[in-house]
């Protein structure tokens, strides 16, 4: 359901481009945007830009946070053009639209992107199951940020229009957003604890088991399994 689906804008410098980016959903059937920490907002620019998707715009919610703009999500997609040192699922954009809008009759679904200078950071990567990446020209491949959010935005309509209403919703429900960093705030202390991760020296343990459990999607009662076996482990290690 569309309807379910949020673009969520970080750090964006210019209010131009989320103006644009507002436009750019609204053509493509999209309401529900998300501004984290943007640099001017509201601002005549945006407005002007926006083209008649002011009421996108005026119903945006502004965020200090990122987890307060993910908060509610089952999935989130980041869009990033660079490699990372950690691998992360990298999909391209009908594939991010397939799983946005399949996934969006069951819950919440984010599509993030970063500020226009440098993307998406390493710690908002870290909160998204996938990575979009759109194909451009290797000798020029710097894409203007509302225009990222057209072609992703097109095609989770073109998603939207082929596969329509599913007759039936799957039983199977990711934890959302907010319950899996619940989940690593509590695995980084229990492995601490354990004296299994040094907090001085973590190097990307977090991050590679991140990916991990990123990967397996677990659902509420497997984060509740999980974190009741920490909790045994702690009570175990204090009981010494």
């Amino acid at each position: 359901m569309l309807e379910n689906i949020r673009v969520v804008l970080s750090a964006t410098s210019h209010p131009g481009n989320i103006g644009a980016a507002a436009r750019a959903m609204k053509t493509m059937g999209l309401t529900r945007l998300y501004l984290v920490n943007p640099k001017v907002f509201p601002a005549a620019e945006a407005t002007a830009r926006a083209s008649g998707a002011d009421d996108v715009l005026a119903n945006a919610v502004v965020c200090s946070a990122i987890g307060e703009a993910l908060s509610g999500c089952h999935l989130v997609i980041g869009a990033s053009a660079r490699s990372r040192t950690i691998p992360c699922p990298v999909i391209n954009p009908a594939e991010s639209a397939g799983k946005a809008f399949s996934e969006s009759e069951q819950g919440e679904v984010a599509m993030l992107f970063g500020c226009e200078r440098s993307g998406l950071s390493n710690a908002e990567i870290d909160r998204c199951q996938y990575l979009v990446q759109i194909p451009s020209n290797p000798e020029y491949g710097s894409l203007n940020l509302a225009s990222a959010v057209q072609i992703i935005c097109y095609e989770i309509l073109v998603a939207h229009q082929q596969m329509g209403q599913s007759e039936a919703v799957p039983d199977y429900v990711p934890a959302s957003a907010d319950e899996l960093e619940r989940f690593y705030e509590h695995l980084e202390q229990a492995l601490i604890e354990l004296d299994f991760l040094d907090p001085a020296n973590p190097r990307h343990l977090m991050r590679r088991l991140r990916r991990l459990y990123g990967r397996a999607r677990p659902d509420d009662n497997e984060v509740n399994i999980l974190r009741g076996m920490l909790s045994a482990a702690q009570q175990a290690v204090k009981g010494r």
